[in-house]
């Protein structure tokens, strides 16, 4: 049996996205029918116009407004996806509210880490408003 998360991550689903909705963000049963019951949410691993639906609906933003948003400031987005390091934190009170991701990939061209291997780009958004991003190779857990 697959793993949508677990194949995501490994890169093998370039044309899917992966979102995580916190519980203390979106409380809706309904949304475990599409993704996999995590810790403190919902990972749901979809194609792309679903997931960039899903995420619209969501979080009245669009997908890509968000993450062009969050590319300017880096932060730690862990490689389940489901939690991260707010670049912002001086203490307590940060949690990741919700995060896009997608997987681009390989392209020797680019360079960087674009030429080593498929590339996980991750978008998160803090309980304090702020949206940051991080980005690994797949199969790679990013750097903390």
């Amino acid at each position: 049996m697959s793993n949508p998360r677990e194949e995501f991550l490994a890169g093998e689903r370039p044309e899917d996205v992966a979102l995580f909705l916190a519980d203390s963000y979106v409380s809706d049963d309904r949304l475990e029918q599409f993704g996999d019951r995590v810790d403190d949410g919902i990972l749901i691993v979809v194609d792309g116009e679903s997931g960039r639906s899903a995420f619209q609906a969501a979080t009245g933003t669009g997908a890509m407004e968000f993450a062009k948003s969050a590319m300017s400031t880096e932060g730690d987005i862990d490689d389940a996806l489901t939690t991260g390091q707010c670049p912002e934190a001086d203490g307590e009170g940060h949690a990741v509210q919700f995060i896009f991701a997608f997987a681009e990939e390989q392209n020797e061209e680019v360079g960087g880490i674009y030429a080593e291997g498929d590339v996980v780009h991750a978008y998160a958004q803090c309980t304090c408003g702020t949206a940051y991003s991080d980005r690994w190779n797949a199969g790679d857990a990013p750097e903390a």
